[in-house]
């Protein structure tokens, strides 16, 4: 990773493009003290949009029935014992 001071930077601003594109990091300091990094942007992956195998099934995006909905609200009950139900 190099270091450049703004006025450097000014002129050898193609150059350190090149550098960052090729994977350097590069450090701009004012004053001698870095303010900012000029850093490779990665390119996003490209996603095939339908990865997912299959189909849904007819109706998966109507209301769920009543009878699912009040089991979906019912509190969770374990079958497995815990230190605190004394079992």
């Amino acid at each position: 990773m190099g270091q450049y001071n703004v006025q450097e930077t000014k002129t050898r601003l193609s150059e350190l493009l090149n550098l960052v594109e090729n994977g350097e990091d590069v450090v701009i300091a004012k004053a001698g003290k870095p303010v900012a990094r000029l850093v490779r942007i990665e390119r996003p992956t490209q996603r095939r949009l339908g990865f997912v195998k299959g189909r849904l099934p007819e109706g998966f995006l109507e209301p769920a029935p009543e009878e699912e909905l009040q089991l979906w609200e019912q509190p969770l009950i374990s079958s497995t014992p815990t230190p605190l139900s004394g079992h």
